[in-house]
Formats: structure tokens, sequence, C-alpha cells
């Protein structure tokens, strides 16, 4: 599948020449010339790489990388800013914004693309990174979930047999039910506690289990500080 980029620029010589080399290197290419147009299409396209320019009427170049880094939808696009701006202050300023990179113009064809595939090569890494934390947290939810829970499920499943043999005898107690009724609230209660406490995390604390395993750190006092 080629990889998509999106250029924002209001230019048309500028979105020609860097179209034609992006074309050239095996990309599909999407194009907007001007700053408002560009953020409809980064959030309805979705380009895994965007080149912005700073330089345009109405809505700027750095307007627009700060509406993509805040939107859900665009904020882990990589922008690349394309801009005769050479101050270091620019430079800072698109940077804090969430650009990825900068590309001076007038712009070397080789520098160019090798820009282009490193930030794509760099979101490529990240969410990688990202999927695997999900796995990492997905794990030590079941692993942590199995381990808290088992004990009360126990007590839950001897507590059943313990009332069935009760009520096999001839004489019931309801002194013996009412103790192991009593056994089977407690156990649901920490079970409903426990599901409680992992669907209420936000992001997950790790601690070591046995065999390289993590589970996931249940402990009230750190709990609070993981929601605040």
């Amino acid at each position: 599948m080629k990889r998509k980029i999106l250029i924002i620029d209001d230019q048309p010589d500028n979105v020609f020449i860097l179209q034609d080399r992006l074309h050239h290197e095996g990309f599909e290419v999407i194009t907007a010339y001007d700053g408002q147009t560009g953020i409809d299409k980064a959030i309805n396209e979705q380009p895994d790489l965007i080149l912005l320019d700073i330089m345009m009427p109405g809505i700027s170049g750095f307007e627009v990388c700060e509406v993509l880094n805040k939107n859900k939808k665009t904020k882990k696009i990589p922008i690349i800013m394309v801009t005769a701006l050479t101050g270091s202050e620019d430079i800072k300023k698109g940077l804090e914004l969430g650009a990825y990179d900068y590309i001076k113009k007038p712009f070397n064809r080789v520098e160019l693309i090798a820009r282009v595939n490193s930030a794509l090569r760099f979101n490529e890494t990240q969410n990688l990174l990202l999927e695997l934390e999900k796995i990492n947290t997905f794990s030590a939810t079941v692993l942590t979930a199995n381990h808290k829970i088992k004990q009360p499920l126990t007590l839950i499943n001897l507590s059943i047999a313990a009332i069935r043999r009760e009520l096999t005898k001839n004489e019931v107690s309801k002194e013996a039910i009412n103790k192991r009724i009593e056994f089977l609230e407690v156990a649901a209660k920490e079970i409903i506690e426990v599901l409680e406490k992992l669907s209420a995390i936000k992001k997950p604390r790790f601690t070591d289990y046995v065999n390289n395993l993590k589970m996931i750190d249940l402990k009230i006092g750190e709990q609070k500080e993981l929601n605040d």
C-alpha cells in the first residue's frame, strides 16, 4: 500500500514540485492550498505524513500545526514544516507546536526524501510501541484479574459446596447456611472491587510478578496518584 502524504501550501508551484518528487518516489499525494482545507483533509484523509508550509494567508502553518496536534484524530500524524523562514525562533515555535521536522526552502530533493522517510519510520516505530504497550497492558490486566480474583472464586466454590452438603442433611442448619452466604457476599465484594479498580485505571503502573511477567498495581494509595 502506498504511503499517503498531504501537502498544504498556498503556492501552486511549490505544490507541483513537491508532488512531482513524491510521486516519483512512489508516494500517494493529496493537496490543499489553504490552511482550513488542509485541516479538513488531514482529518478526513488520515495521511501518513503532512508537508506544511508556514507562510499562508488566513490560517498560517503554525496555526494549522497547532490545530492538528490538538485534534485526537490527527495528533499522531507527523508534520514536516516546509518554509523559507530560517530563524531559530521560527524553528523553535514550529517544534513546540508539534512539528516533527523542518525543511528549508529551496529544498534539496535528496534531503526532502530522506526527511520524509525518517518521519515515516519514526511514526511506524511510535505506532509499533503503542501497539506493544496495549498488548502488555492487556496481558497484565488478565494476569492481575486472574491473580486477584482466584482466591475469592475459590471461596465461592467452597461455600457453594458446603451449602449443597448442608441441604442434603435431615436437619438443615440455617446458621451454617447464613455463614456460607456471608462468605459468598465477601467474595463477591472482593471481585467487584478488583474489577472497579481495573476499570478506573487511566495510566497503569506495573509491578513485577514472576518469570518476567508484569501485574498492574492496584494499591489504593497509588491508584489515586494514577488518576490525578
